[in-house]
């Protein structure tokens, strides 16, 4: 078979994890080149999809060693920078590590970077803290409550000086190979699957969500986008992915009708994500995310039932 020539290699740090491994297929299936970065903590079982694939490549690392984050850098084109301690309460149980790592590991990366190279880095809606008026744009002041979001922000600042570009996540959901089962949508469906009951904390506040698989359209769409989208920040997500917590507990019950939904005072986000999110400024490039929150729990009502106890007891040690 001919060599393409220009054939495109991306970087992913963190490629192994709940959005590299989705994201990775579909570069794969785009004849992207891949190189994946990854501690493999929890091995390279979601990457075995792609194991016969030639433009596949893994490389064991740490995103804060800085010589075997040189090497793996060499014959990138692009980086997407995925490598990280998510979510408040893995970033709060061990502050040192989340600091070094989302802050040093992507200074080290914006660093050791060459100016031809592109940077596209995994950012949250957590960046925006508790929003006065409840509504926020990519414009909106930023004012972190949770040592995660104050990661991601200063994440973000690295990267903008890197002429980089940042996603702001809406909260993701959905079924990928390296499933997470602490994230909101996930785990209130598998509660309602395995006890038929579920409390949900602030039912009122609002959040926005976005499919795993949109998430990796969202990285996709941004390396091919990656000239009108450059030095800038992004909102992904979707207008119609706005929902409060109590919406979401309806639109479960709806899919599993005798499971008991009980409000609670007993839990409290720490990051005060109750607001509406514009993502205007993405859907004027031409991305729409594609798949519902309805869809979202139809599928994970189809796979959670039949997960090995093993495979659940790894998806909630994150």
């Amino acid at each position: 078979m001919k060599e393409n020539i220009q054939q495109i290699h991306v970087l992913i740090t963190g490629g192994a994890g709940y959005i590299g491994s989705a994201l990775v297929p579909m570069l794969i299936e785009k004849n992207f080149k891949v190189t994946v970065y990854d501690l493999f903590n929890y091995g390279s079982e979601s990457l075995i999809a792609c194991s016969l694939s030639e433009n596949l490549t893994l490389i064991k690392g740490d995103i804060r060693d800085e010589e075997k984050l040189k090497e793996a850098l060499k014959y990138a084109d692009i980086v997407v920078h995925l490598a990280a301690i998510v979510g408040y309460p893995a970033c709060s149980k061990d502050p040192e590590l989340a600091m070094s790592t989302n802050v040093l590991g992507t200074k080290l990366l914006a660093k050791n970077m060459r100016k031809d190279q592109k940077l596209i880095f995994s950012s949250t809606g957590s960046c925006y803290g508790a929003i006065p008026d409840g509504f926020c744009s990519e414009d909106t002041p930023l004012s972190p409550l949770s040592l995660y979001g104050q990661t991601k922000v200063e994440g973000e600042k690295i990267v903008q000086e890197a002429n980089g570009i940042s996603l702001r996540l809406a909260t993701i959901f959905g079924i990928s190979q390296r499933l997470r089962l602490d994230l909101l949508i996930n785990h209130l469906t598998y509660k309602a699957l395995t006890e038929k009951h579920f409390e949900v904390y602030e039912p009122h506040f609002r959040r926005t969500f976005l499919h795993i698989r949109d998430v990796a359209r969202a990285f996709v769409f941004t390396i091919e986008n990656y000239e009108k989208m450059q030095g800038q920040v992004f909102n992904v997500g979707s207008d119609s992915l706005n929902f409060t917590k109590l919406d979401i507990c309806h639109l479960i019950k709806n899919a599993l009708p005798d499971c008991v939904i009980t409000p609670t005072d007993s839990g409290t986000d720490a990051d005060k994500r109750d607001y509406q999110v514009s993502y205007a400024k993405i859907r004027n490039l031409g991305f729409k995310p594609t798949v519902t929150v309805q869809d979202g729990i139809k599928e994970l009502m189809s796979f959670l039932p039949y997960l090995s106890d093993q495979f659940i007891k790894q998806t909630t040690n994150v």
